[in-house]
């Protein structure tokens, strides 16, 4: 059963399973936003977007879970490493805020703009006549730059866990694989 759950040396299935899942979706969220940004509106960038609403609701729900489940380890999960300790949680903590508030006004902003929302079918918000102009203000405004922002702050962490690797010789992320 411990394999499952987290230890000071390691990241359990659970843990790896959330973090490789989320990685996944959100490589195919970036990609749909500098296919995006790169070639406009294509056939391509209609096939890989055509998803981003569902996903980013998924990943949302995702880190809610993920974060609940990190809480829950908090006492047995792997320390963070050396000199650089305080960056990581830093680093760690931004990805977190950054992950829940990017999907969290894009949500709000649906719900404003009056427009159904109903992932896998899921009826989430029902269709209005009325749109509530100040839900939609803040992911009209932030939603689009703080996705790069997170994109780059997870480059970032990637980054680290070559530098990890290479330049002071920790292996963390044995410790996610």
């Amino acid at each position: 059963m411990a394999t499952w759950l987290d230890t000071t040396q390691r990241y359990g299935r659970i843990s790896r399973g959330f973090h490789w899942l989320m990685a996944a979706l959100f490589a195919w969220q970036f990609a749909g936003a500098l296919l995006y940004v790169g070639i406009g509106d294509t056939a391509l960038t209609r096939f890989v977007g055509g998803s981003h609403f569902t996903l980013g609701f998924t990943l949302f729900v995702l880190v809610l879970l993920r974060g609940a489940w990190g809480l829950m380890n908090l006492g047995r999960r792997p320390p963070h490493p050396g000199r650089l300790g305080r960056a990581a949680v830093a680093g760690h903590g931004l990805i977190y805020a950054l992950m829940i508030v990017v999907p969290g006004i894009s949500l709000l902003r649906q719900y404003g703009s009056g427009k159904g929302f109903f992932p896998y079918g899921i009826p989430l918000m029902p269709v209005r006549d009325d749109k509530i102009a100040w839900m939609m203000v803040p992911g009209d405004l932030f939603h689009y730059w703080l996705g790069f922002v997170l994109m780059t702050v997870v480059l970032g962490h990637i980054i680290m866990s070559v530098l990890h690797r290479v330049l002071w010789k920790e292996n963390v992320l044995v410790r996610m694989t």
